[in-house]
C-alpha cells in the first residue's frame, strides 16, 4: 500500500484474530507522493515493483515474500511533468498498468489546471494523457489525450484493453459533466478541456476546436458527476457469486464541490464478455451520516488471493476487507 503523503510503501501480511494485519512492514521510503503500484512482468512470479511517483516512475528489485527492497530504486521515466503540489500545482496522482504481454507500460498524469485552454500552453505538456512506454521507460509517447484526470488504470484480463477511472471538471455546476469509467483507445481523444461527453462544448472554450467535435471518444460507462472515481479493478477472485466474476469494482472518493454529496462508495461496473453495458450499481456504501458528516473515502481496490476485496480509505485510515459468507 502507497502512504502518498509520507513517501512510503508498506506490506500488510495476513489478519490477526481482531481483523487486523498480523504483521506490517516498511517495504521503502524516501518517495515523492507515491501512488500507483505495478509488478512486472505479468504473472505469478514478477522480478520488479514498479512504483509512480508524481514526478516519475521507479522500480525496485522484487521476489515473492519481499517485505523491504532488496536493492535501490531505478527511476524508469524521469521527469513526468506535474509535480504536484510541491511545484506547479494540479493533479498529482499517477497510476501504471502493463500490458498482459508486459511490452507496454501505461502512466497516468491528470491535468495541471481544472480547464485550462491547452494551445501553447507548457504547463499541459504531457498532461491530461495517458502516456505509454517501453517497461524501461524508453519510446515514451501519449497514448490516449484529452482525459482531464485518469486517476485509475487497469488492464482487462478478458479483453487486454486499458481502462481509466477519470475525474471530469469542475464549476459547471453541481450536474455536470458526469466523471466516467471507460476502455482507453490508443490514440483516442476524450475530450478534455475543449468538449465533454462526447461533442458537448465546455462554454469556457466555445467555438474553439469545431475540427475536434466529432472525434471525441464517448466513454463507457458514465457516473454521477464530481464522484471522484479513485483506483479500479477486475475482480479476478472465486470467493464471490460467479456474477462478479469479470466485472470491475472501483473506488469513488466523493464529491467536495457539490451542493449535495455524492461518491464515497465503492461501485461495481458489469461487464458482458468483457464489455460494458453502461450501468454500474452501489456495492460497499454507508459512508455518509443522516446529517450529511462522512467517515469514510475509499481510494484502492484490490483483490485478495482469497478472493475477498480490499479497498484503502483515507478517511476512516483503514483498509476495509469485504468478504462473501452466503446470502
Amino acid at each position: 500500500m502507497a502512504e502518498s503523503q509520507p513517501g512510503r510503501i508498506r506490506v500488510y501480511r495476513g489478519i490477526n484474530k481482531d481483523g487486523e494485519a498480523a504483521t506490517v512492514h516498511l517495504f521503502t521510503s524516501g518517495l515523492t507522493l507515491p501512488f500507483g503500484i505495478a509488478f512486472y512482468p505479468p504473472g505469478s512470479d514478477p522480478s520488479y515493483v514498479y512504483i509512480a511517483d508524481t514526478d516519475s516512475v521507479v522500480r525496485f528489485p522484487y521476489k515473492n515474500g519481499d517485505l523491504a527492497a532488496s536493492g535501490p530504486k531505478q527511476v524508469i521515466v524521469p521527469n513526468i511533468p506535474s509535480f504536484g503540489r510541491l511545484r506547479g500545482g494540479g493533479h498529482w496522482t499517477r497510476d501504471l498498468a502493463f500490458s498482459p504481454d508486459g511490452k507496454r507500460m501505461f502512466v497516468s498524469v491528470g491535468s495541471h489546471s481544472n480547464v485550462d485552454d491547452t494551445d501553447g500552453n507548457t504547463a499541459e505538456f504531457h498532461r491530461a494523457d495517458i502516456l505509454v512506454a517501453n517497461p524501461d521507460g524508453t519510446d515514451l509517447r501519449v497514448y490516449a489525450w484529452g482525459i482531464r484526470n485518469p486517476v485509475g488504470l487497469a488492464v482487462s484480463p478478458q479483453t487486454g484493453e486499458l481502462w481509466a477511472s477519470v475525474n471530469e471538471r469542475d464549476l459547471l455546476g453541481d450536474n455536470l459533466p458526469p466523471d466516467y469509467i471507460t476502455h482507453v483507445q490508443d490514440g483516442g481523444f476524450y475530450g478534455w478541456p475543449w468538449f465533454y461527453i462526447g461533442s458537448h462544448q465546455d462554454p469556457r472554450h466555445a467555438g474553439k476546436h469545431p475540427e475536434l467535435r466529432d472525434k471525441v471518444v464517448l466513454p463507457d460507462v458514465l457516473l454521477e458527476p464530481h464522484n471522484a472515481s479513485l483506483e479500479l479493478t477486475f475482480y479476478e477472485g472465486d470467493q464471490f457469486p460467479k456474477k462478479y466474476q469479470g466485472d470491475i469494482f472501483a473506488a469513488e472518493h466523493g464529491s467536495w464541490n457539490r451542493s449535495v454529496r455524492t461518491g464515497y462508495e465503492v461501485i461495481r461496473v458489469p461487464l458482458k464478455d468483457g464489455h460494458a453495458t453502461g450501468e454500474y450499481e452501489d456495492f460497499l456504501t454507508g459512508f455518509v451520516t443522516p446529517d450529511g458528516g462522512v467517515w469514510g473515502r475509499p481510494v484502492g481496490v484490490a483483490v485478495a488471493p482469497d478472493g475477498s476485496l480490499l479497498v484503502t480509505d483515507d478517511g476512516g485510515n483503514c483498509i476495509w476487507r469485504v468478504s462473501y459468507v452466503g446470502r
